[in-house]
Protein backbone atom coordinates (compact mmCIF):
# COMPACT_ATOMS: atom_id res chain seq x y z
CA UNK A 1 0.00 0.00 0.00
CA UNK A 2 0.75 3.88 -0.48
CA UNK A 3 -0.03 5.24 2.61
CA UNK A 4 -0.02 9.59 2.97
CA UNK A 5 -0.13 10.42 6.65
CA UNK A 6 -1.53 14.06 7.53
CA UNK A 7 -0.05 15.86 10.32
CA UNK A 8 0.42 19.54 11.36
CA UNK A 9 3.27 19.07 13.02
CA UNK A 10 6.60 16.86 13.08
CA UNK A 11 9.93 16.17 13.93
CA UNK A 12 12.03 18.56 14.77
CA UNK A 13 9.18 19.75 17.03
CA UNK A 14 8.52 17.27 19.60
CA UNK A 15 5.63 15.62 20.73
CA UNK A 16 4.11 12.47 21.36
CA UNK A 17 2.05 12.79 18.15
CA UNK A 18 5.27 13.46 15.71
CA UNK A 19 7.07 10.16 17.81
CA UNK A 20 4.05 8.06 17.26
CA UNK A 21 4.00 8.96 13.05
CA UNK A 22 7.42 8.41 12.64
CA UNK A 23 7.16 4.98 14.49
CA UNK A 24 4.10 4.10 12.08
CA UNK A 25 5.87 5.06 9.11
CA UNK A 26 9.06 3.11 9.64
CA UNK A 27 7.42 0.37 10.91
CA UNK A 28 4.97 0.76 7.86
CA UNK A 29 7.71 -0.04 5.48
CA UNK A 30 9.01 -2.33 7.44
CA UNK A 31 5.88 -4.66 6.31
CA UNK A 32 6.72 -3.71 2.73
CA UNK A 33 4.43 0.05 1.98
CA UNK A 34 5.39 3.35 0.88
CA UNK A 35 4.71 5.76 3.53
CA UNK A 36 4.69 9.62 2.68
CA UNK A 37 4.03 12.38 5.28
CA UNK A 38 2.71 15.23 4.71
CA UNK A 39 3.32 17.94 7.19
CA UNK A 40 4.06 21.61 8.26
CA UNK A 41 7.09 24.02 7.40
CA UNK A 42 9.55 24.04 10.47
CA UNK A 43 12.07 26.62 10.76
CA UNK A 44 14.33 24.12 12.31
CA UNK A 45 13.96 21.49 10.05
CA UNK A 46 17.24 20.76 7.84
CA UNK A 47 15.36 19.89 4.59
CA UNK A 48 18.02 19.28 2.72
CA UNK A 49 18.64 16.24 4.82
CA UNK A 50 15.28 15.30 5.51
CA UNK A 51 14.05 12.02 4.69
CA UNK A 52 12.44 11.82 0.56
CA UNK A 53 8.96 10.84 2.00
CA UNK A 54 8.58 14.17 4.07
CA UNK A 55 6.61 16.34 1.96
CA UNK A 56 6.71 20.11 3.52
CA UNK A 57 4.03 22.61 2.91
CA UNK A 58 4.03 26.50 3.53
CA UNK A 59 2.43 27.01 7.02
CA UNK A 60 2.51 29.81 9.84
CA UNK A 61 1.98 29.68 14.09
CA UNK A 62 -1.47 28.77 15.42
CA UNK A 63 -2.99 31.59 16.97
CA UNK A 64 -2.33 31.34 21.02
CA UNK A 65 0.05 28.00 20.10
CA UNK A 66 3.47 29.71 18.22
CA UNK A 67 4.89 25.78 18.12
CA UNK A 68 1.60 24.70 16.33
CA UNK A 69 1.63 25.33 12.94
CA UNK A 70 -1.59 25.77 9.92
CA UNK A 71 -0.76 25.04 6.74
CA UNK A 72 -1.93 28.40 4.24
CA UNK A 73 -1.11 26.82 1.01
CA UNK A 74 -0.43 23.82 -1.06
CA UNK A 75 -3.74 22.25 -1.31
CA UNK A 76 -3.39 21.65 -5.51
CA UNK A 77 0.59 20.90 -5.05
CA UNK A 78 -0.59 18.36 -2.23
CA UNK A 79 -2.96 16.85 -4.67
CA UNK A 80 -0.66 16.73 -7.26
CA UNK A 81 1.87 15.03 -5.18
CA UNK A 82 -0.45 12.11 -4.01
CA UNK A 83 -1.75 12.13 -7.32
CA UNK A 84 1.98 11.27 -8.55
CA UNK A 85 2.58 8.65 -5.59
CA UNK A 86 -0.78 7.16 -6.45
CA UNK A 87 -1.53 6.92 -2.92
CA UNK A 88 -3.87 4.14 -1.82
CA UNK A 89 -5.17 5.47 1.57
CA UNK A 90 -4.66 8.85 3.42
CA UNK A 91 -4.52 8.25 6.90
CA UNK A 92 -4.96 11.86 9.05
CA UNK A 93 -3.17 12.68 12.09
CA UNK A 94 -5.04 16.05 12.97
CA UNK A 95 -8.58 17.63 12.98
CA UNK A 96 -7.30 20.75 11.73
CA UNK A 97 -5.29 22.54 8.82
CA UNK A 98 -3.15 19.35 7.32
CA UNK A 99 -6.17 16.91 8.62
CA UNK A 100 -8.60 18.86 6.40
CA UNK A 101 -5.81 18.98 3.57
CA UNK A 102 -5.85 15.48 3.55
CA UNK A 103 -9.79 15.18 3.52
CA UNK A 104 -9.76 17.39 0.35
CA UNK A 105 -6.98 15.34 -1.11
CA UNK A 106 -8.64 12.21 -0.33
CA UNK A 107 -12.06 13.48 -2.16
CA UNK A 108 -10.01 14.12 -4.97
CA UNK A 109 -8.36 10.99 -5.25
CA UNK A 110 -11.69 9.01 -4.13
CA UNK A 111 -9.66 6.87 -1.58
CA UNK A 112 -10.70 6.39 2.13
CA UNK A 113 -9.76 8.17 5.21
CA UNK A 114 -8.57 6.98 8.53
CA UNK A 115 -8.06 9.28 11.22
CA UNK A 116 -6.24 8.72 14.38
CA UNK A 117 -7.71 10.68 17.61
CA UNK A 118 -4.66 11.96 19.76
CA UNK A 119 -5.88 14.50 21.70
CA UNK A 120 -8.74 15.10 24.21
CA UNK A 121 -9.49 18.93 23.28
CA UNK A 122 -11.75 19.92 25.63
CA UNK A 123 -8.15 20.47 27.95
CA UNK A 124 -6.95 22.43 25.38
CA UNK A 125 -8.91 25.17 24.72
CA UNK A 126 -7.75 27.04 27.06
CA UNK A 127 -4.42 27.82 24.69
CA UNK A 128 -6.83 29.78 22.03
CA UNK A 129 -7.66 32.93 23.06
CA UNK A 130 -7.91 32.10 26.97
CA UNK A 131 -10.74 30.13 26.28
CA UNK A 132 -12.86 32.39 25.08
CA UNK A 133 -13.21 31.47 21.38
CA UNK A 134 -13.96 27.97 21.78
CA UNK A 135 -15.59 26.49 24.86
CA UNK A 136 -15.01 22.62 26.27
CA UNK A 137 -18.47 21.68 24.99
CA UNK A 138 -18.33 23.44 21.20
CA UNK A 139 -15.31 20.49 20.68
CA UNK A 140 -17.77 18.07 19.76
CA UNK A 141 -19.58 19.52 16.83
CA UNK A 142 -15.75 20.58 15.73
CA UNK A 143 -14.71 16.71 15.87
CA UNK A 144 -18.21 15.88 14.10
CA UNK A 145 -18.06 18.39 11.49
CA UNK A 146 -14.31 16.80 10.66
CA UNK A 147 -15.49 13.68 10.69
CA UNK A 148 -17.59 13.93 7.72
CA UNK A 149 -16.10 12.22 5.03
CA UNK A 150 -13.70 10.19 7.38
CA UNK A 151 -13.96 6.35 6.47
CA UNK A 152 -12.70 5.43 10.00
CA UNK A 153 -11.37 5.81 13.53
CA UNK A 154 -8.64 5.12 15.12
CA UNK A 155 -8.31 5.57 18.96
CA UNK A 156 -5.16 4.95 20.85
CA UNK A 157 -7.30 4.07 23.88
CA UNK A 158 -10.23 2.66 25.39
CA UNK A 159 -10.69 6.17 26.89
CA UNK A 160 -10.44 7.61 23.73
CA UNK A 161 -12.82 5.22 22.43
CA UNK A 162 -14.96 6.51 25.37
CA UNK A 163 -14.65 10.43 24.05
CA UNK A 164 -15.60 9.32 20.38
CA UNK A 165 -18.33 7.58 21.28
CA UNK A 166 -20.14 9.90 23.36
CA UNK A 167 -20.07 12.17 20.33
CA UNK A 168 -22.00 10.45 18.65
CA UNK A 169 -19.70 9.10 15.94
CA UNK A 170 -21.19 6.17 14.13
CA UNK A 171 -18.53 4.93 11.41
CA UNK A 172 -15.95 2.55 12.54
CA UNK A 173 -13.75 2.17 15.11
CA UNK A 174 -10.58 0.49 16.34
CA UNK A 175 -8.65 0.78 20.08
CA UNK A 176 -4.85 0.67 18.61
CA UNK A 177 -2.71 1.63 21.56
CA UNK A 178 0.43 3.43 19.86
CA UNK A 179 3.53 1.33 20.38
CA UNK A 180 6.87 2.45 20.93
CA UNK A 181 10.93 1.88 19.06
CA UNK A 182 11.63 -0.59 22.53
CA UNK A 183 15.37 -0.59 20.92
CA UNK A 184 15.48 2.87 22.03
CA UNK A 185 14.97 2.47 25.43
CA UNK A 186 15.52 -1.09 26.77
CA UNK A 187 18.98 0.22 25.71
CA UNK A 188 21.02 -2.95 26.96
CA UNK A 189 24.32 -0.59 26.04
CA UNK A 190 23.39 1.81 29.30
CA UNK A 191 25.54 0.12 32.12
CA UNK A 192 24.66 0.48 35.71
CA UNK A 193 27.51 2.79 36.36
CA UNK A 194 26.19 4.97 34.11
CA UNK A 195 22.92 5.34 35.70
CA UNK A 196 24.44 5.44 38.95
CA UNK A 197 26.76 8.29 37.69
CA UNK A 198 23.71 10.49 36.25
CA UNK A 199 21.99 9.75 39.85
CA UNK A 200 25.33 11.25 41.43
CA UNK A 201 25.36 14.40 39.37
CA UNK A 202 21.52 15.51 39.89
CA UNK A 203 22.65 15.07 43.96
CA UNK A 204 20.86 11.93 44.44
CA UNK A 205 22.11 10.30 47.52
CA UNK A 206 21.67 6.50 47.84
CA UNK A 207 18.99 5.91 50.65
CA UNK A 208 17.04 8.51 48.19
CA UNK A 209 14.19 7.75 45.51
CA UNK A 210 14.31 9.35 42.29
CA UNK A 211 11.11 9.87 41.09
CA UNK A 212 10.94 11.11 37.07
CA UNK A 213 8.66 13.70 35.39
CA UNK A 214 9.53 14.05 31.78
CA UNK A 215 7.64 15.66 29.25
CA UNK A 216 6.87 19.28 28.13
CA UNK A 217 6.18 21.21 30.93
CA UNK A 218 2.37 22.72 29.99
CA UNK A 219 -0.47 23.28 32.88
CA UNK A 220 -2.13 20.25 31.68
CA UNK A 221 0.68 17.99 32.46
CA UNK A 222 -0.11 18.87 36.23
CA UNK A 223 3.29 18.36 37.58
CA UNK A 224 2.29 20.76 40.23
CA UNK A 225 -0.58 18.32 41.74
CA UNK A 226 3.17 15.96 41.81
CA UNK A 227 4.99 18.86 43.85
CA UNK A 228 1.99 20.30 46.30
CA UNK A 229 2.26 16.33 47.21
CA UNK A 230 5.76 16.19 48.29
CA UNK A 231 5.74 17.39 51.58
CA UNK A 232 3.34 14.71 52.85
CA UNK A 233 5.63 12.63 51.08
CA UNK A 234 9.06 13.50 52.46
CA UNK A 235 7.89 13.13 55.97
CA UNK A 236 7.58 9.58 55.54
CA UNK A 237 10.29 8.78 52.40
CA UNK A 238 13.33 10.29 51.27
CA UNK A 239 12.88 11.25 47.36
CA UNK A 240 13.75 13.51 44.90
CA UNK A 241 11.93 15.02 42.17
CA UNK A 242 13.78 15.26 38.64
CA UNK A 243 11.50 17.57 35.94
CA UNK A 244 13.10 16.95 32.71
CA UNK A 245 11.42 19.20 29.82
CA UNK A 246 10.57 22.83 28.94
CA UNK A 247 7.30 24.24 27.88
CA UNK A 248 5.68 27.41 29.09
CA UNK A 249 4.13 26.33 33.04
CA UNK A 250 8.05 25.88 34.02
CA UNK A 251 8.35 29.33 35.75
CA UNK A 252 4.66 28.61 37.58
CA UNK A 253 6.68 25.41 38.89
CA UNK A 254 9.58 26.80 40.40
CA UNK A 255 7.30 29.75 42.30
CA UNK A 256 5.91 26.44 43.54
CA UNK A 257 9.13 24.79 44.45
CA UNK A 258 10.08 27.86 45.82
CA UNK A 259 7.10 29.07 48.09
CA UNK A 260 6.51 25.07 49.26
CA UNK A 261 10.59 25.39 50.08
CA UNK A 262 11.26 22.35 48.28
CA UNK A 263 14.49 23.47 46.17
CA UNK A 264 16.68 20.56 48.26
CA UNK A 265 14.10 18.38 46.59
CA UNK A 266 12.93 19.09 42.84
CA UNK A 267 15.40 19.55 40.02
CA UNK A 268 15.13 21.21 36.93
CA UNK A 269 16.87 19.61 34.26
CA UNK A 270 15.44 21.21 31.21
CA UNK A 271 15.43 19.91 28.03
CA UNK A 272 17.12 16.83 27.29
CA UNK A 273 17.88 15.25 23.90
CA UNK A 274 15.98 12.07 22.78
CA UNK A 275 18.86 9.98 22.78
CA UNK A 276 19.37 10.99 26.30
CA UNK A 277 16.04 10.31 27.92
CA UNK A 278 16.64 6.62 28.19
CA UNK A 279 19.11 7.23 31.09
CA UNK A 280 16.80 9.32 33.10
CA UNK A 281 14.25 6.30 32.61
CA UNK A 282 17.00 3.87 33.78
CA UNK A 283 18.41 5.97 36.76
CA UNK A 284 14.98 6.66 38.08
CA UNK A 285 12.55 4.63 40.33
CA UNK A 286 9.58 5.61 39.09
CA UNK A 287 8.12 7.75 36.07
CA UNK A 288 5.26 9.85 37.26
CA UNK A 289 2.47 12.05 35.37
CA UNK A 290 -0.58 13.23 37.48
CA UNK A 291 -1.84 14.43 34.04
CA UNK A 292 -5.19 13.74 33.11
CA UNK A 293 -5.72 15.18 29.50
CA UNK A 294 -3.16 12.07 28.09
CA UNK A 295 -5.02 10.10 25.85
CA UNK A 296 -2.33 7.68 26.01
CA UNK A 297 0.74 8.97 26.57
CA UNK A 298 3.99 7.18 25.20
CA UNK A 299 6.02 8.39 28.11
CA UNK A 300 4.62 5.16 30.00
CA UNK A 301 5.85 3.21 27.70
CA UNK A 302 9.06 4.54 27.83
CA UNK A 303 9.35 4.14 31.00
CA UNK A 304 8.11 0.88 31.19
CA UNK A 305 10.13 -0.18 28.26
CA UNK A 306 13.43 0.92 30.35
CA UNK A 307 11.92 -1.43 32.92
CA UNK A 308 11.15 1.48 35.15
CA UNK A 309 7.43 1.19 37.43
CA UNK A 310 5.14 4.00 36.43
CA UNK A 311 2.82 5.69 38.45
CA UNK A 312 -0.02 8.00 37.15
CA UNK A 313 -3.88 8.95 37.35
CA UNK A 314 -6.51 6.49 37.00
CA UNK A 315 -8.10 6.36 33.50
CA UNK A 316 -9.50 3.67 30.90
CA UNK A 317 -5.75 3.63 28.86
CA UNK A 318 -3.75 3.41 32.02
CA UNK A 319 -6.08 0.49 33.76
CA UNK A 320 -5.55 -1.77 30.80
CA UNK A 321 -1.41 -1.08 31.07
CA UNK A 322 -0.76 -1.14 34.29
CA UNK A 323 -2.61 -4.07 34.99
CA UNK A 324 -0.37 -5.39 37.64
CA UNK A 325 1.62 -4.24 40.53
CA UNK A 326 4.50 -5.63 38.59
CA UNK A 327 4.35 -2.32 36.69
CA UNK A 328 3.70 0.37 38.92
CA UNK A 329 0.72 1.60 40.89
CA UNK A 330 -2.51 4.02 40.18
CA UNK A 331 -3.98 7.22 41.80
CA UNK A 332 -7.64 8.17 41.70
CA UNK A 333 -7.39 11.46 42.47
CA UNK A 334 -4.95 14.56 43.33
CA UNK A 335 -5.28 14.00 47.61
CA UNK A 336 -3.85 9.89 46.81
CA UNK A 337 -0.53 11.04 44.56
CA UNK A 338 0.99 11.13 48.31
CA UNK A 339 0.16 8.03 49.88
CA UNK A 340 1.12 6.29 46.02
CA UNK A 341 4.63 7.62 45.61
CA UNK A 342 5.05 6.20 49.35
CA UNK A 343 3.19 2.70 48.69
CA UNK A 344 5.16 2.51 45.64
CA UNK A 345 8.63 3.56 47.47
CA UNK A 346 8.36 1.04 49.96
CA UNK A 347 7.79 -2.03 46.99
CA UNK A 348 11.27 -2.16 45.64
CA UNK A 349 10.84 -5.80 44.87
CA UNK A 350 12.56 -6.76 40.59
CA UNK A 351 9.96 -6.90 37.70
CA UNK A 352 8.95 -10.34 37.13
CA UNK A 353 10.79 -10.67 33.55
CA UNK A 354 7.96 -13.11 32.05
CA UNK A 355 5.78 -10.68 32.77
CA UNK A 356 7.47 -7.54 31.70
CA UNK A 357 8.50 -9.63 28.62
CA UNK A 358 4.78 -9.80 27.63
CA UNK A 359 3.81 -6.57 28.31
CA UNK A 360 6.88 -5.39 26.12
CA UNK A 361 5.41 -7.38 22.99
CA UNK A 362 1.88 -5.15 23.24
CA UNK A 363 3.43 -2.37 23.79
CA UNK A 364 6.08 -2.46 20.54
CA UNK A 365 5.85 -0.58 17.33
CA UNK A 366 5.68 -3.61 15.64
CA UNK A 367 2.87 -5.19 17.09
CA UNK A 368 1.42 -1.50 16.58
CA UNK A 369 2.33 -1.16 12.44
CA UNK A 370 0.85 -4.58 12.02
CA UNK A 371 -2.71 -3.80 14.11
CA UNK A 372 -2.32 -0.93 11.93
CA UNK A 373 -2.03 -2.35 8.73
CA UNK A 374 -5.53 -4.60 9.06
CA UNK A 375 -7.39 -1.96 10.05
CA UNK A 376 -6.29 0.04 7.10
CA UNK A 377 -6.97 -3.40 4.66
CA UNK A 378 -10.45 -3.79 6.24
CA UNK A 379 -10.85 -0.13 5.61
CA UNK A 380 -10.46 -0.66 2.22
CA UNK A 381 -11.92 -3.53 1.16
CA UNK A 382 -15.12 -1.70 2.63
CA UNK A 383 -14.80 1.12 0.95
CA UNK A 384 -13.94 -0.51 -2.17
CA UNK A 385 -17.26 -2.18 -1.77
CA UNK A 386 -19.33 0.68 -1.30
CA UNK A 387 -17.88 2.12 -4.67
CA UNK A 388 -18.91 -0.83 -6.62
CA UNK A 389 -21.93 0.20 -5.93
CA UNK A 390 -24.19 2.73 -8.52
CA UNK A 391 -24.18 6.11 -7.08
CA UNK A 392 -27.02 7.98 -6.73
CA UNK A 393 -28.22 11.16 -8.48
CA UNK A 394 -27.36 13.40 -5.65
CA UNK A 395 -24.29 11.69 -4.94
CA UNK A 396 -22.87 12.03 -8.21
CA UNK A 397 -23.41 15.97 -8.67
CA UNK A 398 -22.00 16.43 -5.04
CA UNK A 399 -18.40 14.31 -6.97
CA UNK A 400 -19.29 16.50 -9.38
CA UNK A 401 -18.42 19.93 -6.93
CA UNK A 402 -16.14 18.19 -5.47
CA UNK A 403 -13.99 17.92 -8.39
CA UNK A 404 -14.45 21.75 -9.46
CA UNK A 405 -11.14 23.29 -8.27
CA UNK A 406 -9.46 20.49 -10.00
CA UNK A 407 -10.73 20.59 -13.19
CA UNK A 408 -10.82 24.42 -13.23
CA UNK A 409 -7.35 24.25 -12.64
CA UNK A 410 -6.68 21.60 -15.70
CA UNK A 411 -9.25 24.00 -17.52
CA UNK A 412 -6.86 27.26 -16.96
CA UNK A 413 -3.98 25.36 -17.80
CA UNK A 414 -5.10 24.13 -20.67
CA UNK A 415 -5.72 27.53 -21.95
CA UNK A 416 -2.30 29.17 -20.38
CA UNK A 417 -0.66 26.33 -22.77
CA UNK A 418 -3.08 27.24 -26.11
CA UNK A 419 -2.44 30.57 -25.45
CA UNK A 420 0.78 30.05 -25.47
CA UNK A 421 0.90 27.96 -28.75
CA UNK A 422 -1.29 30.51 -30.73
CA UNK A 423 0.91 33.55 -29.75
CA UNK A 424 3.90 31.87 -30.82
CA UNK A 425 2.09 30.57 -34.25
CA UNK A 426 0.91 34.38 -34.31
CA UNK A 427 4.81 35.81 -33.97
CA UNK A 428 5.83 34.00 -36.47
CA UNK A 429 3.04 34.32 -38.83
CA UNK A 430 3.55 37.99 -38.30
CA UNK A 431 7.07 37.79 -38.98
CA UNK A 432 6.35 35.52 -42.11
CA UNK A 433 3.93 38.14 -43.35
CA UNK A 434 6.72 40.78 -42.51
CA UNK A 435 9.60 39.07 -44.70
CA UNK A 436 6.92 38.23 -47.48
CA UNK A 437 6.29 41.84 -47.88
CA UNK A 438 9.53 42.73 -48.19
CA UNK A 439 10.93 40.47 -50.24
CA UNK A 440 8.03 41.74 -52.64
CA UNK A 441 8.98 45.51 -51.88
CA UNK A 442 12.19 44.42 -53.07
CA UNK A 443 11.11 42.95 -56.04
CA UNK A 444 9.02 46.01 -57.10
CA UNK A 445 12.05 48.62 -56.26
CA UNK A 446 14.16 46.31 -58.85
Amino acid sequence: MKIGLFTDNYFPYINGVATSIQTLSIELEKLGHETYIFTTTNDEADIDHEPANIIRLSSIPFVSLAEQKIVVKGVLAAYEIAQEYKLDIIHTQTEFGMGILGKLVATQLRIPVIHTFHTKYEDYVHYIAKGRLIRPAMVKYVMLNFLRGVEAIICPSEMVLETVQNYGVEIPKRVIPTGIDLSKFIREDISKQETDDLRTSLNIQKDETMILSLSRIAEEKNIQAVISALPDVLKEEKVKLVIVGDGPYADNLKDLVADLSLQDSVLFTGKVENDQTAYYYKAADFFISASTSETQGLTFLEALAAGTRVLGHTNPYLLGLINHKEFGQLFDSEDDIASTIISASQYRQPIDKALLDQKLFEISSEHFAQEVQLFYMDTLIDYQTRKKLQPTTPEKIEDSIRQLPIQMKRSIRREQLRARYFTKKAKRFTKNIQNYVKIDTDKRND
